[in-house]
Order: C-alpha cells, then structure tokens, then sequence
C-alpha cells in the first residue's frame, strides 16, 4: 500500500469513529433533550398517541378523551364540568400546551413518565398507559363555591384545617378546557387570551390583592404572641380618631359610632377597628408583623400544592405610617385566598398549619402509588391558647359583628370580613374579602375557607364582606360539613 492510499485510509478511519462517536453522543447523552425539546412535534404526537390518564375528583374522572380525525394527534383531551374544575384542572391543549394539574402531571397522565415503564420498556421507548392523578377536592364544596360566586369576579377556597386538603378552589368567571384542547380552536383561544376578566388567570391561587380588614387577624396573632396585650379582652391603647405617625392624615373607621376607643381585640374585630390595628401594628413594628405573617405563609415564594401560587406579600422597608396601614391589610400588603383560608385554618387547628394540597395521590394504571401526599404534615404557628382565643373573637364576629351573613345553624362558625381599597385613592369599587372556619361539634367535620370578591357589578355603597363574601363562604362551610 502506498503512503496516500494508507494516509486517506487512516483519514477515512477518523471520519468513521467520528460519525460512530457523535451518533453515540447523541443516543445517549441528547437523546432525552432532543425527546423533550417543544420544537420536536414526535414528543406531541405521542403525547395524544392515546387516550389521557384522568384526574379523579371523589372517584370520578372530570376529564376524558376523544377520537380525532384528520390529524396525527389521535386523542384529544374532554372534560366533564370544565368550567367547574377549571381552577383545579388547568386544560391541556394540543395547541396551547397544558397548564395546573395538567402540566405539572403531563407525563403520568400522557403515559411518558419512566415511573410507568419496566426496565424493558425503558430500553424500547415503548409508551405505557396512562396514570391517575387523584385529588382532595369535595364535589359539594366546589359546586357551592362556583353556584355561589355566579357571575362575579372573584375566587374561594376551602381547606381542611386537620389535613391540609383542599376540599374546593374555584376562580370566576371560569371557561371550559374543552373549547382550547384541539388544533383548531383559535378563536376560542383569542376570546380567552384578550378578554378583560382574565378567565384563564386562576384568582384563587395566582393573583395577589389587598385583603383588607382580614389580615387584621395575622396582627391580632402577634400582638397577642408577643405580649403586647394579654388577652383578646384587654383594652388596647387605641385613640378615635387615630393619626398615622408623622403625618397628619387621620385613619377614618368604616363604622363612625362604633366603640373603637381603647377597644379590645375582640370588639376591634367585631366592628373592624382600623384604629386600633393600624395602632397596633405601629406599636409592635413592622419586623414583629411580618415574622408573624411568614409564620402564616406570606413571602413564600415555592408555596406548591402541588401548583405554584403567587406569594402573598407583607412588605419590607416601611415607615411607621406605611406599617400602620399594613395593620389593616393596606398599602403594599397582598394575599391570595389560599393564603387567607390557611390564616383561618391554623386558628382552626389549634395553632398548628397543615400545609395545603389539592392532590392525595398519584398512581399507575394498576392503581399502585407513584406519589402520595401525606395529610396532617403541620407547624406550629401560634400557641394553642392564641388560637383559643381568636377562635373566640372570630365566633363574636359573626355571632354580633360583621360576618352574620356566614352563620350556620348547629355549628361552631367564626370569620372575619375585609373591604380593601382598590384603585389610586380608592378611586375604584372595592375588594370584599371573608375568611372564616367552621365545626360541626356532633361529626367533629370542619373546614376553613375564604372568599375574595373582586367585582359583583354591585354600586361601591353595597360592596362589604357580610354582604357579598360571607354568603359564598356560608354555602361552601355548610357543604363541608355535611
């Protein structure tokens, strides 16, 4: 052999061994990316190759799947009541994606997660079938919530205080998954995407507000933990009219004739006091407030359950008016009605905070746990006789106070109401809020709920937490405790 042939056969040789190395690169090193990547429409076509897994709501499947024809994508997604577990469910759309239980469970539910595979089909690639995704919600909860909402814009949820279920999550106006789950519904699309009310935005979990008069229980907490007063029946030292310090603006209550001079915490909350929580607030500082709501889940960015919800807010940085009006859920104090329903589930619960979730278990197709949530995982949040005592307060609420229009007969019910100030200088209809738990003393049953009315369309003089929350929050407790 002469030297060219040999140096183009040694050439030739290298070219190979590339070739050999970068298909093996590729194969096993690239080839789960490469599967993965959004652009690879293979990864869509298996993923409605066949008919979904389903997510289960006490027992039953509220989604399924149908036969296309025409296109590669032989399954698309249907849903069983879509508007009224939209906020639980999310939508999974050959177009648009899949979003809440949906995405987060995308690969159990489409058959692609490894859990569901052999070591064999592992090797193969073969597709398995689908697994099922089983959640907490009660049937009864969530229809009350959403029958009770109607047509206004707002959110509720209901927890249980014990477990940490959450037994109902509604967000209105909702829309139906099924209109968007195909590859030609982009008029449906738009409709949702450009519509002002925002129906895709789940309000329960994923948009912040103001919650007005009901954070004046996350103050209520500190005071009484730190020692500020003794009991929820010591007279504070409270002025009426109350000025914010440093400045000479002057902290108006909703109610005029109400005795909020020097009021107990009890009276405060039954009449709604700002000036005695803006008070308090200032007097034990913005570090003592916010530590005490953090304890309550504010500022937690990677709250899952298992979706992600939007931290509610208690700010930093403040001066001691700005912390004043923190003391009654205003200036740049937000909060989900997740984060509010979990307020009123520690007070429940004796102090201790369940964490939340709306998923118990996630299983094959034979039924066996790929992942389970464990109920009861809790942290103390304020002692025992905190809790006792604002349970107590609450319960004169809406036995004499403000939250009446929550009451229910033959059973324990405490809540507190929230109007919260909308717009530059209120300019816009307030925020109704009602957070507020129930017991049923012969089941021993009970839940934790609250309710944010972003717009009834009702004139801004009728807009109150009795008067549009609290009936919403009346329905879902009267439901759970069934």
């Amino acid at each position: 052999m002469n030297k060219t042939i040999r140096r183009t056969s040694v050439f030739v040789l290298l070219l190979v061994l590339a070739l050999l190395g970068r298909a093996t690169w590729v194969q096993a090193y690239e080839g789960k990316a490469l599967a993965d990547d959004s652009k690879n429409r293979r990864k869509t076509i298996a993923q409605y190759a066949q008919p979904l897994g389903n997510i289960v709501v006490a027992g039953s499947p509220v989604t399924g799947s149908k036969k296309t024809e025409g296109t590669d994508l032989e399954y698309r997604r249907t849903y069983t009541d879509g508007e009224l577990y939209a906020a639980v469910t999310g939508y999974s759309s050959q177009a648009y994606g899949a979003t809440q239980l949906e995405g987060i469970y995308s690969d159990v539910l489409d058959g692609t997660d490894d859990r569901l595979k052999n070591p064999l089909d592992a090797v193969t690639r073969k597709q398995q079938q689908p697994g099922t995704v089983v959640t907490t919600i009660d049937p009864d909860v969530q229809k009350a919530a959403y029958r009770a909402l109607g047509d206004t814009k707002g959110a509720a949820v209901a927890v249980d205080p014990a477990t940490g279920r959450i037994l109902g999550m509604v967000s209105t106006p909702s829309y139906d998954p099924s209109k968007i789950s195909g590859t030609s519904d982009g008029d449906a699309w738009q409709a949702l995407t450009t519509d002002e009310d925002k129906p895709l935005v789940n309000r329960a979990l994923r948009q912040p507000l103001p919650p007005g008069s009901t954070f004046k229980l996350v103050v209520a907490a500190a005071a009484l933990e730190d020692g500020l007063y003794g009991s929820v029946d010591t007279a504070t030292e409270s002025p009426d009219p109350y000025t914010l310090p440093n400045t000479r603006t002057v902290l108006k209550n909703e109610n005029p004739s109400a005795p909020c001079e020097n009021a107990t915490i009890r009276t405060a909350l039954r009449y709604s006091c700002n000036n005695v929580f803006a008070k308090m607030a200032a007097d034990l500082g913005q570090d003592k407030v916010k530590a005490m709501a953090e304890k309550f889940g504010f500022n937690d960015a990677e709250l899952d359950v298992p979706v992600r919800a939007y931290p509610s807010v208690y700010p930093s940085g403040m001066d001691q008016a700005q912390t004043a009006l923190t003391g009654i859920g205003q200036f740049d104090v937000t909060a989900t009605p997740l984060q509010m329903a979990m307020v009123s589930a520690a007070i429940a619960n004796d102090g201790l905070l369940a964490a939340p979730h709306m998923v118990s278990e996630v299983v094959d197709s034979d039924g066996d746990p790929l992942t389970t949530y464990k109920d009861g995982d809790s942290e103390r949040i304020v002692s025992s006789s905190t809790a006792e005592q604002l349970r107590s307060a609450m319960r004169t609420v809406v036995e004499e106070g403000t939250g009446t229009n929550a009451a229910i007969s033959g059973a324990e019910v405490g809540g507190k109401t929230g109007t919260a100030q909308h717009g530059e200088n209120n300019s816009k209809t307030p925020y109704a809020w009602f957070t507020s738990y129930a017991k049923d003393p012969s089941t021993g049953k009970q839940v934790a709920v609250a309710v944010l009315i972003e717009d009834s369309g009702a004139a801004r003089s009728e807009v109150s937490g009795n008067g549009l929350a609290a009936p919403v929050a009346q329905k879902m407790m009267a439901a759970a405790l069934k």
